[in-house]
């Protein structure tokens, strides 16, 4: 049976090289008894390529059953799956097959295999390495031809590093690995894939037929499908049976994208303006990069206050200037011992500021911790409290600002 008969049989849509190349290795492989690990995003469509083994395999006649092992209590998946003998444990009142023993001779196909308990995990060992298992209260040993496919839709590898997984059932299961692309990784296949659930939906509810302008087959194609296959067939479902307008334009396709939606995955028709999400490490650039920006700026001010000859009444037209020397020079703490220049500010008492006429290396702290919070809790008064908007201020993710607070003890 060649690609095209595959797809035709299972009703896969699309001509993406990297979906042809899955159903290869799934043809490929399905005559074998060996184990499969299909990986790929939730809503990718990995159940259809488990049937797609077992039909082309010679268990094709023997039995199929799909168990979502995330799904399942971990008090009750080992006897689910390998069954429990009555007074086993509360409830058990009598005895009960598990799935290995009913499958036996067919195939089973264990979705997000990564969910399961460690001690589950070893009793999976054993039956992939010798076909036996016990039963749940039961001494006596089992045995079963089962073949097992197994799916995930997270980093297996990942789990094994962080003990959540067992490396040897990682390397058993794995014999055959399967991935399943995503949406956005088989573009070309959207439209056809969203004409097919529109036809099959419209038929269904009886609406009028839905057509597509290029703008609106465009976003189609440019949003990043977060919900893969899935996720379109639910939008066309809703198209079919809310959408008034058949004849659908871009603004149209969108108003049924969740808002909540990064605007990264969005194609078109909406703004690109957008925050950057600041690391740690450019955090820490963005106050050096203040902290010597003020320090231009005060220099400014000493030096326009020097040209006319001590006197700032030239800066009095300048509320903002004065308030920013008030500032800062209050930071700096400067004591030189030089000609006194009084500034008169309309809202304070008289202050005295010394400045020198030749240049001086101020010290200051140069903490990036002190200069960190100090911008901080600059923002958060200058926001009234409001992270979201503090956030923006200071170039970072609200995340991150919330992360700061916690790490500097701010309140």
């Amino acid at each position: 049976m060649d690609i095209q008969d595959i797809k035709n049989r299972f009703g896969i849509i699309g001509n993406s090289p990297l979906l042809n190349r899955a159903i290869d290795i799934a043809r490929q492989v399905a005559p074998t008894d060996i184990s499969v690990l299909i990986t790929g995003e939730s809503g990718s469509g990995k159940e259809v390529f488990s049937h797609i083994i077992h039909h082309l395999s010679a268990r094709k006649h023997g039995p199929f059953i799909a168990v979502n092992c995330g799904a399942i209590p971990e008090g009750t998946i080992d006897s689910e799956l390998f069954g429990h003998e009555k007074g086993s444990f509360t409830g058990a009142h009598e005895a009960r097959k598990g799935y290995f023993e009913v499958v036996n001779g067919g195939t089973i196909f264990l979705d997000e295999v990564a969910e399961l308990p460690l001690g589950t995990q070893a009793r999976l060992l054993r039956v992939l390495e010798t076909g036996e298992y016990l039963r749940v209260g039961s001494s006596k040993v089992q045995k079963t031809d089962v073949r097992i496919v197994a799916a995930t839709n997270v980093d297996v590898f990942d789990a094994v590093r962080n003990g959540k997984f067992r490396e040897d059932l990682y390397y058993r299961l794995n014999t055959v690995p399967l991935k399943i692309p995503a949406l956005r990784e088989r573009q070309e296949d959207i439209y056809l894939l969203f004409r097919k659930f529109i036809a099959d939906f419209t038929n269904k509810y009886r609406s009028p037929s839905v057509q597509l302008d290029a703008e609106a087959q465009q976003v189609l194609t440019k949003y990043s499908w977060p919900g893969n296959v899935r996720q379109l067939k639910n939008i066309a479902e809703q198209i079919a049976v809310l959408e008034k307008e058949r004849n659908l334009t871009g603004q149209s396709i969108l108003k049924y994208i969740p808002a909540e939606s990064n605007t990264s995955n969005l194609p078109m028709l909406v703004s690109k303006d957008k925050k950057e999400d600041f690391s740690e490490r450019d955090l820490l650039y963005k106050v050096l990069f203040d902290m010597k920006r003020d320090m231009v700026e005060l220099k400014k001010l000493v030096a326009e206050i020097i040209k006319n000859g001590g006197n700032p009444a030239a800066l009095t037209a300048n509320p903002q200037l004065i308030n920013q020397l008030y500032h800062d020079v209050e930071l700096l703490g400067a004591e030189e011992q030089a000609p006194t220049i009084t500034i008169h500010h309309p809202e304070k008492a008289k202050a005295d500021f010394n400045f020198s006429h030749h240049e001086e290396e101020v010290e200051e702290s140069l903490s990036l911790i002190e200069k960190e919070s100090d911008l901080i809790k600059k923002a958060l008064k200058k926001h009234k409290g409001k992270r979201k908007l503090a956030a923006q201020e200071l170039g970072i993710s609200e995340r991150t600002l919330y992360r700061k607070i916690k790490e500097l003890n701010l309140s």
